[in-house]
């Protein structure tokens, strides 16, 4: 599969000046040589989707929608070799990599639903003193071109949560994809190219995140920045974006609560698949777990003997439920977290080592709150289960941390999942759910540490949009 892959510029692909090697981060083969985007290349791409602005801001909304909607057809057609690059870019296990093909499916099919239903409202001015004889309405206008940065773990649908309602909504997208997954990007922007897109409408830059963002951040013609990605990042582009428009999807240590008389059976396979999934790298990947003390062994037990179903290997094997994290680095710092824990207290029921590339599933039982491993966002194949005596305790617990992306609770209680659903600190509760659950309509985003702003096509295309006021005196 080794290739060439140039930048996506104003339609059509063009030559770098220097190139990057792509590995599999499974094997370590080599993927392809991949471009890296100059000053001159950045400013290009903006220049290139400034003039395509024009066109998208006049294209009608049923033109915007037909042209998601053969994307849409285009991914359904292709959606194996599309699952196989994802694969082969991120290590994802096959059957996951299909998952994400079917939701960036279904989320491009909502970005076309959107672009019909983009409307304003009537103001009734005559609520106020004044106000008598005026007709008002609202509409709602594009931004203009927005700069888009995506993360390495949802190559293809997380790239589709900003590149859909920017293009429904009648934007123009400078897409800078995470170093490690360009091949997925590359492959949206010829789809849109094939479905008739106007050229520039789309342009797809890779390279150094630091460089590039700068010069987005610092350009004026960039009207809004939406990126996902880690906190440390997320803060140094909101501080220096000026007046920009911003969105940010940032991390979580995503906490679960297990009250009392749940059904371990029937919740334990799915807390398992909320915290292994794609080897823990998923902003709400379970990490921390409360487990009321009463049922508290009993869980563990079942945790652990469940978790040694899973299968660790090559992701392109169709059983495979664990494979490679995303480098060998975030193997080395995984395993100095988990050892620091066990250092300080932890006990480690299972896991806690790796091999080539992949970390064990790894559970930890009664970590300080204090470790690295419970207060920071691991993303990896670890999890911690701790015991809670008081459901008050455990709200505390779950809000003690500095993030709230969101969190989930299994309850026969409808008074603890109310209680839950008021005082937990987080943009999503999932009440007998994992914090894990995510469909593609849903509003998506968190508060504290977990960034501003929210995702879900519908609540991204009104982030993505200006409401102008329209205002006519009649007498």
């Amino acid at each position: 599969m080794k290739m060439k892959k140039d930048l996506w510029i104003g339609g059509e692909y063009r030559s770098a000046s220097s190139y990057m090697e792509l590995k599999n981060p499974f094997n370590l083969e080599s993927l392809a040589q991949i471009g890296i985007a100059s000053h001159e290349d950045v400013q290009a791409a903006i220049a290139a989707a400034e003039q395509a602005q024009v066109k998208m801001a006049e294209l009608p909304a049923f033109e915007r929608a037909e042209i998601l909607e053969k994307v849409v057809q285009f991914l359904k057609d292709d959606r194996e070799e599309c699952a196989r690059i994802i694969a082969l870019e991120a290590a994802k296990p096959l059957k996951a990599a299909r998952t994400e093909v079917d939701r960036t499916i279904m989320t491009y099919t909502f970005a076309a639903h959107e672009a019909r239903k983009i409307h304003g409202e009537t103001v009734p001015m005559d609520a106020a003193p004044g106000g008598q004889g005026r007709l008002a309405f609202t509409v709602r206008e594009p931004l203009g071109v927005i700069a888009a940065i995506t993360p390495f773990n949802f190559p293809m649908n997380l790239v589709a949560h900003k590149v859909g309602p920017a293009i429904a909504a009648g934007n123009s997208v400078i897409l800078k994809p995470a170093s490690q997954t360009p091949l997925s990007a590359y492959k949206i922007a010829e789809y849109f190219h094939r479905a008739g897109l106007p050229a520039g409408a789309l342009n797809v830059i890779t390279g150094s995140g630091r460089s590039i963002g700068d010069i987005l951040m610092k350009d004026e013609r960039i009207k809004m920045i939406t990126f996902t990605g880690s906190p440390e990042v997320g803060r140094y582009i909101r501080e220096n974006s000026g007046l920009k428009r911003v969105t940010l999807e940032l991390g979580s240590n995503s906490a679960l609560i297990v009250d009392e008389g749940v059904g371990l059976d029937q919740v334990i396979p799915r807390i398992v698949n909320g915290a292994f999934a794609y080897q823990g790298q998923v902003c709400i990947s379970i990490q921390r777990i409360f487990v009321h003390e009463n049922i508290f062994e009993t869980f563990v037990k079942q945790f652990v003997s469940e978790t040694q179903k899973l299968k660790a290997g090559n992701p392109l094997e169709e059983d495979t439920d664990i494979s490679a994290m995303i480098t060998r680095f975030d193997v080395q710092r995984t395993q100095s977290w988990v050892d620091e824990a066990v250092k300080n207290g932890a006990e480690l029921r299972l896991g806690g080592g790796a091999e080539e590339g992949i970390f064990q599933p790894t559970v930890l039982v009664n970590v300080p709150t204090t470790e690295k491993i419970s207060c920071e966002e691991v993303f990896a194949p670890v999890v911690h289960i701790n015991t809670f005596t008081e459901f008050n305790e455990a709200i505390n617990l779950v809000n003690d941390s500095k993030y709230g992306l969101q969190a989930g609770i299994f309850t026969n209680d409808i008074h603890k999942a109310l209680q839950a659903a008021k005082k937990l600190e987080v943009g999503g509760v999932m009440i007998n759910e994992i914090p894990t659950f995510r469909v593609d309509q849903m509003p998506y985003g968190g508060v504290k540490m977990s960034g501003m702003g929210r995702e879900g096509i519908k609540y991204a295309v009104e982030e993505m949009t200006e409401l102008k006021l329209i205002s006519f005196k009649t007498v």
